[in-house]
């Protein structure tokens, strides 16, 4: 571990040949070296300087930095199930609106589904606009062993693993390990989010971020101990990925 800056340097990979990633104090990737490519992938362009100071060590020949390269399709292919789906049409809330649509679950069960899937909704339509900006959006992704990813964003500011949650009106608390949506039981949200970020990172080969969008809450109060997911409403959701 090197502290340049505020930033650390971590390996990652096999002793020599695996990638350096360059980490805030709080833990959040802002680059990574690719010793084998030669390349800085840059997720930060505001840390530009501190990143190659950071870097110089270990730099060697003509490198190249520039933002991360987006993922082929071979390799978001990884991330699903069956090898032959084709994520691009998938609507945000698809499974979900599939199983409203022929399932015959009771009315309290069709009243929860139908708050997730607004809360998917709504948060995937404010994603699909930053495509202009060249960002990449899926949803409703399946994840082996861990059922569906409700949103993965990828563009120049990195890669987000996505779950909306209805925040239903009501004050809604991120700790650790659960959160917490008025009087109703915690949910295990964080940690199933840092497991689908932790999956999403292994396929692609680039750090995912973890992230939390909570839709239509009161009031969102973060644990000052969650420093590694990213939170987000969604009158800030858009700001906040771009920074």
């Amino acid at each position: 571990m090197t502290p340049v800056r505020g930033l650390t340097v971590l390996p990652s990979g096999r002793p020599g040949r695996g990638r350096l990633y360059v980490n805030l104090p709080d833990g959040q990737a802002v680059a990574w070296y690719d010793r084998q490519a030669n390349r800085i992938s840059l997720l930060a362009e505001q840390h530009r300087e501190a990143v190659l100071a950071a870097l110089r060590p270990y730099l060697t020949g003509a490198w190249t930095v520039g933002p991360p390269p987006v993922p082929t399709r071979a390799e978001l292919r990884r991330l699903t199930l069956p090898p032959d789906e084709d994520l691009a049409p998938n609507r945000p809330g698809e499974t979900l609106l599939g199983e409203l649509a022929h399932g015959s679950a009771g009315t309290r069960t069709r009243h929860r589904l139908r708050q997730e899937l607004m809360a998917q909704q709504r948060t995937g339509e404010l994603l699909d606009t930053l495509e202009a900006d060249g960002w990449r959006v899926l949803h409703c992704i399946p994840l082996r062993a861990l059922g569906r990813l409700d949103h993965l964003l990828i563009g120049p500011g990195g890669i987000f693993c996505i779950r909306s949650v209805p925040g239903r009106r009501q004050r809604a608390v991120v700790r650790d390990l659960l959160l917490g949506v008025g009087r109703a039981d915690p949910r295990p949200d964080p940690r199933w989010i840092r497991r689908a970020a932790s999956a999403a990172t292994r396929a692609l080969g680039a750090p995912a971020t973890p992230s939390l969008a909570l839709v239509d809450a009161s009031r969102v109060e973060v644990a000052p101990t969650v420093r590694d997911i990213r939170v987000l409403e969604p009158e800030t959701a858009l700001s906040l990925i771009h920074t």
